[in-house]
């Protein structure tokens, strides 16, 4: 019974921490994390086309080099 009392205040504790914490962020306005958003998805395209070029390319070289 004691350990299961003692469980419960590390939880309450937990979460009481963990609001204390979530109201010191810095959180950005809604602009700020629209314009964000769009670098994200940008590099992520970016970064796609890239990674996808490099695979076809070491496909078709791969495929020079077995003969197929």
């Amino acid at each position: 019974m004691a350990a299961q009392k003692r469980q419960l205040r590390g939880i309450r504790k937990f979460y009481r921490e963990t609001i204390a914490e979530l109201r010191k962020v810095s959180w950005p306005t809604r602009s700020e994390a629209i314009n964000l958003t769009r670098v994200v998805m940008i590099v992520i395209l970016l970064m796609g086309a890239f990674l996808g070029i490099l695979d076809y390319l070491f496909t078709q070289l791969f495929g020079l080099i077995i003969g197929a």
